[in-house]
């Protein structure tokens, strides 16, 4: 079993020479635009010391194209009142568009169609068209642009036209249903609307027309652009098709809007109230994920980014923005287990992916099945895999390790929705640890704060951010006085974002994530987050899936979901494992055999809503169950309260 901390990959020792990160690090002692360093820790140390240097040269450093000079860098460095780059003008599809030769640009993988490849020049010519066509319906800065589509490159088109004019994006995936779709579109009231008329996952065939048809009698929108995915019959309600939609043909032009000027609308969870708003700016999204692909992800001209996501999730977002440092994005739409879990795999041999982005969970069932996707695929391209959603055991490091390749960088990262980026990252300049999160992003001062909000080391705390970050939301919708999104990350510690996890900060930069600080499980004073919990028990030939509950009267309650029947000696050994493994008091008070644990839409499961069912709030109560992908998995719960 590989062990917390085992050193499982090291730099090569020309690191500093041929990674864009050594490049700028180069750049700014050469050039007098920042400090010499000759290490990750130095550098990160100076990006949240000096917020205006270090953001200042991420502009410069990447050409920022601006259409007016900024008076200052950031107006303050108190939360969450600062302002990033006052004065300036930019858009980010302009950035995104900045390649326009003939060199692939979108390579699109789908279950319910072929393969689709797109050039730069292809993609720009597409993106001007589309613009045309949102001018002809009407559409200007400010108006709301929402698309009810997969992960497909005329997705990725339309929410570029939309950027270029300035106008304000926002996205769910089709397999969201009406409530859904309504709760986070009805705040928003789009003017236009774009939709496919169904999809096919896992080899079933998905018709979307009837709910549509439900969700418009919610939504007041103006035209409904239709895409006929899955199959060629007309929508009962009025639409412009897509192909006439695109038919004027223009060069793309791009409207200057502020720096903070909104770019798109994603949502929170909205597993026990309405889905929140959140609006990120141009120039907030710009210049941090110019700042991730590039300096953390190490991406380029020659790369091909995968990352796995629907478009009801911020990885869409970001695996699309690879675009803006030169990157090739390959899209995967549809089951990504079916027919097998090789689906994803042989597509990255097939496609000679470098960067491969996926969630723990992923990797964890990979790891479950016995898969060994490095002996029969050629991955020899891949150099990188990213994971995320939830901690990374060092078990599944191991499997990637041992199964995937032995060389190349396992970055598990950590962020949010919140910011649309990762703040808790990867280096090609750092070692990779097993069950460890390599370092802090640069420009984000992490912290683990104790109870009484001092930082510490080497022991876990909150997770907070001290300084401002530019992704940071520029405002919640609909929160008009900001209380909403003060109340979101800053009512526990006044002028520092609290995101709502539990971390350990090693003295190195290395982190160690431990899920959510609202689901802890704290038996006889002992804090203990769930996700250290969930890598002893999943690590289990036994158990396929698991959710660990702590209750108000002090019990621990574990479901789990078996690989196989479960038996006494299955029992026998959880019980033994968790007390070798963690410690007496972790050994669950009963263990409970469940169907399927409940999820939210983005895979996180539900520790929260499951604690109040017990404790007799029904399950519509508990949870708004069109926020879950299995929403009746939340009812067998009812069945394990105390009579």
């Amino acid at each position: 079993m590989t062990s917390y901390g085992e050193v499982l990959w090291k730099p090569g020792p020309q690191a500093l020479i041929e990674t864009r990160i050594g490049d700028f690090m180069s750049w700014l002692a050469a050039g007098g635009h920042g400090p010499k360093t000759s290490t990750y820790q130095e550098l990160w140390e100076w990006s949240v010391t000096d917020l205006e240097g270090f953001w200042a040269a991420i502009w410069n450093y990447f050409g920022v194209m601006s259409h007016s000079e900024a008076s200052e860098v950031v107006s303050s460095p108190g939360m969450p009142a600062q302002r990033w780059f006052t004065g300036s003008t930019l858009n980010f599809a302009e950035h995104m568009l900045r390649r326009r030769d003939d060199g692939v640009a979108i390579i699109s993988h789908s279950e319910t169609r072929d393969r689709v490849e797109v050039t730069f020049a292809e993609l720009a010519a597409n993106v001007g068209a589309a613009r045309a066509g949102l001018e002809k319906l009407g559409v200007e800065a400010g108006d709301r642009v929402a698309a009810y589509a997969p992960n497909i490159p005329e997705t990725v088109t339309l929410m570029l036209a939309t950027a270029s004019l300035g106008a304000i994006w926002s996205s769910c995936a089709p397999e969201f249903g009406v409530e859904s779709v309504v709760s986070r579109f009805q705040q928003i009231k789009p003017k236009v609307l774009f939709a496919v008329d169904g999809y096919v996952y896992g080899g079933t065939s998905f018709d979307k027309v009837p709910a549509i048809t439900n969700m418009l009698d919610d939504l007041s929108v103006d035209t409904v652009v239709w895409l006929p995915y899955l199959n060629q019959d007309d929508p009962p309600f009025a639409t412009i098709s897509w192909d006439e939609f695109m038919k004027t043909e223009q060069e793309p032009s791009f409207t200057a809007v502020p720096f903070d000027h909104p770019l798109w609308v994603l949502y929170s969870s909205g597993t026990t109230g309405a889905p929140k708003g959140i609006v990120h700016g141009h120039g907030g999204i710009t210049i941090e994920l110019l700042k991730m692909h590039a300096l953390h992800g190490d991406l380029g001209d020659d790369d091909r980014f995968f990352w796995f996501s629907t478009t009801g999730w911020m990885m869409w977002n970001y695996l699309i923005s690879g675009l803006m440092v030169g990157a090739s994005i390959v899209m995967y739409d549809g089951n990504p287990g079916y027919p097998s879990l090789m689906r994803l795999w042989t597509m990255a041999a097939e496609e000679h992916i470098t960067y491969f982005g996926t969630s723990a969970p992923f990797l964890h069932a990979c790891m479950q099945e016995g898969l060994m996707p490095g002996s029969t695929a050629d991955l020899s391209k891949l150099r990188t895999i990213g994971s995320t959603g939830s901690p990374l055991s060092p078990e599944g490091f191991g499997w990637v390790y041992e199964s995937v390749h032995s060389d190349l960088l396992l970055g598990s990262v950590s962020g949010g929705t919140d910011m649309c980026t990762a703040f808790v990252a990867s280096s090609p300049l750092l070692p990779v640890r097993a069950g460890e999160l390599q370092c802090r992003a640069l420009g984000a001062s992490v912290k683990a704060f104790n109870p009484a909000g001092e930082a510490v080391f080497g022991e876990m705390g909150e997770l907070v951010i001290t300084r401002p970050m530019p992704s940071m939301p520029i405002y919640f919708w609909n929160d008009a006085d900001g209380s909403k999104y003060r109340d979101a990350y800053f009512d526990v510690y006044p002028g520092v974002w609290r995101h709502g996890d539990w971390i350990k900060i090693e003295e190195d930069g290395s982190c160690v994530i431990f899920g959510r600080s609202d689901a802890t499980l704290n038996r006889g004073g002992v804090r203990m987050g769930t996700s250290e919990f969930y890598r002893v028990v999943e690590a289990l030939a036994s158990v396929r899936d698991s959710v660990v509950v702590h209750t108000d009267d002090d019990r621990l309650l574990l479901f789990v979901v078996p690989s196989g029947t479960w038996t006494e000696s299955d029992a026998h050994t959880l019980r033994s494992t968790l007390r070798r493994e963690l410690s007496p008091r972790h050994v669950p008070d009963a263990v409970h055999i469940i169907d399927q644990v409940p999820r939210t839409l983005s895979g996180k499961k539900l520790e929260i809503p499951i604690k109040k069912i017990l404790a007799g709030t029904t399950p519509d109560e508990a949870a708004r169950l069109d926020a879950l992908t299995n929403p009746d998995s939340l009812k067998s719960f009812e069945a394990f309260r105390d009579p």
